[in-house]
Order: structure tokens, then sequence, then C-alpha cells
């Protein structure tokens, strides 16, 4: 279980709770503003934000980089390598082949009816280890193409890929949003998985299939032309020849594993294989089962570990053995060492390629960490401060649900500034101290809250709005229709979900 950073015994300033309240205001203020009118990366947003919200407060400026700085750290070190990892795992993924492996084999053996559930239930099986831009870089294309094929309406089969992907996103770890509220909150990882996976499944099916079939009749997309899947195989020599989508490694663009991927850099062989001798080696599709078990393995690990808290007494071997097996850092780290053998080494590629895949998953999350680990620092100058426990005492006041609360924040915080990370990262530092007073299943609820608040009515600031708009071929009013309804559906249904857990809990 991953921790939150301590809050000091005393706060760093004796402000008013007044002077308190307008720091905190204008903190998040300049967050929202910067990244939303003045385009300003979230990274340093945030570092300025935390430094508004600091000298504001009348905190001495020494205190805030100290403060900031421990942040940025206990977040890393409790998030950073999950994200790697999770990431690591993605990219083994994508360049065998075995995500489309699982997509293909579902699709082509369900019926036209069947296919929006199909959907749902791949995009949020791949959706596990993947980031939401990963996952739909690879799913939408296939979706695209069943689409054309089976002669189904684009968004009848699109949105519950989407769903079952954002849904995944936003409400279980390892994915960045949930584990930052989980290091932010102090709670227990495999039990907010257990319950994540409780919510997310009755909210991909409404927000998935039962929506994708009513929106259908108001967007009528066509899938875009260039985007249709052509996949083509390619040998170490760089051969290439025609085959079906998702049989082989790398699309028509190279955009997987190109020669340049193959190239030893400076030893004077270019188009060669990395550090293999000059003769083809032969490379085939990774098996179905070694695809699913990649993406589920590090979930099963982490769940047992949950079980056996329940189950186990402390101090047995088994308990023992499962809060080794089942601790997020060893979970995900098993799930990549058996993705490199059944996806790298058995497949075909070499040692060399393996770890360049590897390598090559970890530039696309720099952002991310960067984000992540700035949130975690503009969080601990909220509570060092002194405003996490007022909020904290005025919501013990007015008799508001934590849980409400967090949803409220996170929402305000997605719709102002696009980013479902900002707005977890900021809600959960707010509501931390609410935490304390949770039982242990209360805090897991309370970080899936906050993480169906950060999914939000995505609009025209978000990334992925546009990321979705262009894929699918949309104007602006139907990418609000479809995508953003969708989102606005995922974060109330998974809400409602988490209050009546609540209430059985």
């Amino acid at each position: 279980m991953v921790t939150l950073l301590a809050a000091p015994a005393e706060p760093l300033t004796n402000a008013g709770n007044t002077q308190l309240v307008i720091a905190a205001l204008l903190g998040i203020a300049a967050v929202v503003l910067l990244i939303a009118w003045g385009k300003v990366h979230p990274f340093l947003a945030l570092i300025l934000g935390a430094a508004v919200l600091g000298v504001v407060a009348g905190v001495t400026p020494d205190k805030i980089v100290t403060s900031f700085s421990g942040g940025v750290g206990s977040t890393v070190g409790g998030v950073g390598l999950l994200i790697a990892l999770g990431a690591m795992i993605g990219g083994l993924l994508a360049e065998s082949g075995g995500a489309d492996g699982i997509v293909e084999r579902v699709v082509t053996r369900v019926s036209g009816g069947a296919l929006p559930w199909a959907m749902a239930g791949v995009a949020a099986l791949i959706g596990l280890p993947l980031f939401f831009e990963v996952g739909v870089v690879l799913l939408v294309p296939i979706v695209l193409l069943v689409s054309r094929r089976v002669d189904v309406p684009l968004m009848k089969i699109g949105i519950p890929a989407l769903a079952g992907l954002s849904v995944l996103h936003g409400l279980v770890p390892p994915h960045p949003g949930p584990l930052v509220a989980i290091d932010a909150l102090g709670a227990n990882l495999g039990q907010t998985l257990a319950l994540g996976l409780l919510v997310a499944i009755p909210t991909v099916i409404i927000a998935g299939p039962v929506f994708g079939n009513f929106i259908a009749r108001y967007v009528p997309a066509t899938a875009p032309e260039a985007l249709l899947p052509t996949r083509r195989p390619v040998s170490v020599t760089g051969d290439r020849r025609p085959t079906t989508p998702g049989r082989g490694p790398v699309d028509a663009d190279g955009d997987l594993v190109t020669e340049d991927d193959l190239v030893n850099p400076g030893a004077g062989r270019p188009g060669e294989p990395i550090d293999e001798a000059p003769d083809v080696r032969s490379r085939r599709g990774p098996a179905l089962w070694a695809a699913v078990v990649t993406v589920l393995l590090p979930v099963v690990l982490m769940l047992l570990r949950a079980i056996g808290e329940l189950t186990l007494a402390e101090g047995t071997g088994g308990r023992k053995a499962l809060d080794i097996v089942g601790t997020p850092i060893v979970a995900l780290l098993a799930g990549v060492i058996f993705a490199m053998i059944f996806l790298g080494y058995r497949t075909g590629f070499s040692r060399s390629q393996v770890s360049g895949f590897l390598g090559g998953s970890l530039p696309a999350i720099a952002g991310i960490l960067l984000i992540v680990a700035a949130g975690g620092g503009f969080k601990q100058v909220l509570v060092d401060a002194g405003v996490g426990n007022l909020v904290a005492d005025a919501a013990k006041n007015a008799n508001l649900s934590p849980l409400l609360l967090g949803w409220l924040v996170a929402v305000g915080i997605r719709v102002a500034t696009g980013s479902a990370t900002v707005a977890t990262i900021t809600a959960a530092g707010i509501v931390a101290p609410l935490a304390a007073t949770l039982q242990g299943p209360e805090v897991a609820l309370l970080a899936l809250a906050v993480g169906c608040g950060s999914l939000f009515f995505s609009h025209v600031n978000d990334a992925g709005f546009w990321l979705v708009k262009e894929y699918f071929g949309l104007t602006v009013g139907q990418t609000i229709k479809s995508w953003s309804v969708m989102e606005t559906i995922i974060s109330v249904v998974g809400f409602a979900g988490v209050l009546l857990l609540d209430l059985v809990l």
C-alpha cells in the first residue's frame, strides 16, 4: 500500500482561515487560467500555482520550495515506478501485436448485434495496462475496420470501445489517475482495484453499449479512409508482405517496428538486425493466451493480496507470500518479465529489440510523470499550509459527505482545465485530511469518487477530445454529443455506483 506524505506537525503559516481560503482559491485559479487561457504546460502551471498558493498564504519562499520538493519526491516514489512499469507492459503488447490479437479474436467470433458488447469488453481488458491514448491508437483503427466490414454504425461500436478505455483509465490502477488518488489518500490499492472493477462493470455497460446504441441514431459518423488499418509483417531484413489486420507487429506506415528500429547504431551495418547475425530471424505473432495473461497477471496478483488481507491471519506464510507478490511494483514487474519472455523472446524478437521496445515505451510517459510529480508538489503545499485541514473542518461543520466533496472538486477542476490528472491530484489533496476519519473501504471509495469526478464532460480544452474527434472524423458538435456526453455518463453513473457501495460496505 502506498501512503500519503505526512503533513507537518504545525502548519507552515499562521494565516487565518480567510487568508488560507483565498490562497487556495487563487492557487487553483492560477493553475486553471494558466492551462486553459495561457496555454501553459500543466507541469509549469502546477509549479507556478503552488508558488501563488504559498505566497498568498504567507509561507516563506524557502519553505514553499521544501514543501513542494517533498511532495514531488513522495509522489514519484509512490506512483512513478508503477506508471513506468505499466507503460512497458503496454509497449510490449503494442509492438508484439498481442493487443491486436485480443481484439481480432473477439470481434471475429461474435455476431453484429453483440459487437458493441464485445468491443466494450475488449477495450476494458486491454485498457487495464494501457494508457488511454495508447488504447485509442491501438483500438480505433480496428473499430473503424470492423465497422466497415460488418456494416455497423461507427458510433454503435466506437462509443463502447471508448467507454471501456475511459472507465478503466479513470477508476482502475495501475493508471496514473487512480494511483495518484490512492497515494494522496493513503488508500489500499488492492481494495481500490477490487471496488473499482465493481463500479467499472455497470458503468461501462451504461456508457458503452447502451448509450452507443442510442447516440448512433443522431451521430452518423463514417470511418475515415486514411485511418483504416492495413498491416504488413516485417522480417529483420525489411521484406514486407500484405496480410490481414493485426497479424503482424507492423502497420503500413511502420509505426511499430521499422528498419530504423533494427539498425545497430554506429556498427557500420545499416539495415541489419541489432546484435544479430545477417541471416533472417523468424518472427511469429504471440499466442492469444500470452497476451491475455500479460494483461491480467498484475491484476490477479494484486487482487490475491487483497483477498489474503481479508481471509488470512497476519504473520502466516500464505499471507506474507501474498503481501509480497501482490505489492504493486512486484505485480507489475512480474507482468513485464512475463511479457518480455512470451511477447518478446518467444515470438522471435532479439534481446536488443525487446530492450528497445521497453525503452521506447518510456519517453511517451515523461510528460505524464512530470505532471503527476508537480501535482504532488502542489498538493503538498496545500496540505502543509493548512488548507487541507481547513477544508476538512468546513466539511465536518457543513455535514458534507467526503465522497460528494471529492467528486465536486474534481468535476470543477476537470471542466476548467481539461486535465483528468490535474483534477485528481488537486481534489485528492484537498480531501486528503478527511481520509484520516474514514475506515479502509471508505478511503478506497473516496479515491474512486475523485476518479469519477475527473472524467466529467471532456470538451475542447482536453487533448482526448481532439484525439477522438480526428480518429472518428467527427465535427466539434458531434464530438460533444457523443464523446463529451459519454464521459459525463461515466462520471455520474460511476459516482452513483460509489455511493451505492458506500451504503453496503
